[in-house]
């Protein structure tokens, strides 16, 4: 076999024989991706498959859509301590939702008042960090009036009743743009809430704007530029929940909700300095939620503090009787849970040579030497909750070879846009560079679905396998992008918290991450705020001084 066995003469074949037509451009273009992809195919044919692994994916002979379930929404906090209006609005505008809430509640300020806040910081510094899709004004001030009068005739819906919030502009809103980030759907509008709209809209919050994702969910760049990060300017805030990150970390918004198929709400979370709740797979309805991988998409909250994503979460979650995936597994907040009584582990590898005095040494390239500071911050995470008391049991996380489960998601989106692959479309979109959607899209075509269902029997693998870790803890803590973690608990549909830990010599944040077992994000959430409760980097904010190169904390 050569370096390079397939080359764009074999691509033309295969065409004739797949009913396809590429133009030679995207030919060559397409044949290293293939190339590469032949090690894929290798890991998935070297794994031990015995007849008996099923695939992944349960195939459900009841078309209809389930009946919703009824679940329990409480909305218990932390006890607060009292919160007083600032002589400028504005200087609440870093607030968390609990403390926006308690301003709220007890009347000293409006929900119209911190709607036009938040609008004009949003119309102050979009420019910038472009991080708005589309406004959703009259909506936000029908809501706010409402939600005031409502608390006037002492209707209170709870702690997110009135506050200001963004959604990823891939959940669609009736009566508003919903682009997706991509050119071939500028200007789309769709005739339905997504269930998390009404959800929200249920508990009285209220839409202020679609925020910024990167196209079809993949990155920061959007049709209409790159989402910057507040701390940072000169960087995008990652993606592909960029807007939500970036909005929430410079105090845009009360809260924003966000998506992750496979890093888009940790990788923007991490890169803006905000805390954020990846909930289980099918926690969260789709409905009415641009899908990208029917098997790994997971809606979830962007906050300030991680009791905000519990409460943000509280509201959301549940069965609606439109998406087949979701669980009917109850959730109950109790701010009074005291973590010492789990099981809490670290991934020890993910940790060795964790020496702060090391962050200086020689490194091959900025993306090492961050991994490198985010494993010292993290360390430092671990020295904070053992002086708390904590007691961390070392684990170490199924060594299952990954490269060929990435088969499953470029399979599932090129599915999810083989449409405008097909008739062109797909060429107007921003990027088009090898790694992205286009040729990702168009090389999937080639993916034998063999391969496909054998990917996700190994996935069935790294599920048993996981289980058997998560037997033995509750709740393990591992740098955010350490040891596989993401990948793998993505594959799995574990739950993670994402949430700052420090800063690298830029002043740009780090962040290390919880993560619980399936349906434990009570349990995660609880450990979490334990760190967060000891620490205050989630207190720090970016100056938005965006006249100097670098923004200063």
């Amino acid at each position: 076999m050569t370096d390079s066995p397939i080359a764009p003469d074999h691509i033309a074949a295969a065409e004739a024989l797949l009913d396809l037509e590429f133009t030679p451009a995207q030919r060559e273009q397409m044949h290293k991706v293939l190339n590469d992809r032949l090690a894929q195919f290798a890991s998935i044919r070297a794994a031990d498959l015995d007849n008996s692994i099923p695939l992944s994916l349960n195939f459900n002979v009841n078309a209809a859509d389930p009946a919703p379930a009824t679940v329990p929404r409480t909305f218990a906090m932390s006890a607060q301590p009292s919160v007083t209006r600032p002589a400028d609005l504005e200087d609440a505008a870093f607030y968390t939702v609990t403390q926006l809430a308690e301003l709220v509640r007890t009347r000293q300020v409006t929900s119209l008042e911190l709607t036009e806040m938040y609008l004009r910081r949003l119309k102050r510094h979009d420019p910038v960090l472009q991080c708005v899709a589309a406004y959703t004004e009259e909506l936000a001030y029908a809501q706010a009036k409402r939600a005031d009068d409502e608390i006037a005739r002492g209707l209170y819906r709870g702690p997110l009743h009135g506050i200001p919030w963004g959604a990823k502009d891939l959940l669609a809103t009736r009566g508003y743009p919903t682009q997706w980030g991509a050119m071939p759907y500028k200007d789309q509008q769709l005739d339905v809430d997504a269930t998390v709209v009404q959800r929200l809209e249920a508990a009285g919050a209220v839409l202020i704007a679609k925020l910024t994702l990167g196209a079809l969910a993949n990155g920061d760049v959007w049709y209409g530029g790159t989402t910057k990060n507040p701390w940072d300017t000169s960087e995008g805030s990652s993606g592909s929940s960029a807007g939500a990150g970036a909005t929430v970390a410079a105090g845009l918004v009360g809260f924003a909700i966000g998506t992750e198929t496979m890093g888009s709400i940790v990788s923007p979370s991490t890169r803006c300095g905000v805390t954020g709740l990846r909930p289980t797979f099918g926690r969260v309805s789709r409905y009415g939620a641009m899908a990208l991988s029917w098997s790994m998409d997971k809606l979830g909250p962007m906050c300030r503090s991680v009791e905000d994503c519990a409460l943000v979460f509280s509201a959301i979650y549940g069965p609606d009787g439109l998406d087949m995936t979701i669980s009917p597994e109850p959730f109950s907040w109790d701010p009074a849970l005291d973590p010492k009584g789990l099981r809490i582990g670290y991934v020890a590898g993910a940790f060795e040579s964790a020496d702060a005095g090391q962050t200086n040494a020689h490194h091959r390239d900025e993306g090492e030497l961050l991994q490198r500071v985010n494993q010292v911050n993290s360390a430092a995470a671990l020295d904070v909750m053992r002086a708390d008391g904590y007691d961390l049991n070392p684990i170490e996380l199924p060594d299952t070879e990954m490269s060929g489960l990435w088969l499953i998601l470029a399979a599932e989106a090129a599915a999810a846009f083989d449409q405008i692959t097909r008739d062109g479309r797909v060429d107007s979109m921003k990027r088009q560079d090898d790694d992205a959607w286009p040729n990702i899209f168009r090389a999937a075509r080639l993916i034998p679905a063999v391969e496909y269902i054998n990917a996700n029997r190994v996935r069935t693998q790294l599920m048993r396998d996981m289980a058997r870790v998560m037997s033995e803890v509750d709740v393990f803590i591992v740098p955010s992008f350490g040891a596989n973690a993401l990948q793998i608990t993505n594959f799995t549909g574990h739950p993670c918290v994402v949430l700052p830990n420090g800063f690298t010599e830029k002043r740009t944040p780090t962040s290390v991450s919880f993560i619980g077992g399936l349906y434990k994000e009570a349990e995660t959430l609880a450990v979490a705020k334990a760190y967060q409760d000891a620490t205050d980097w989630h207190l720090q904010h970016p100056e938005l001084d965006f006249d100097s190169k670098q923004v200063q904390r």
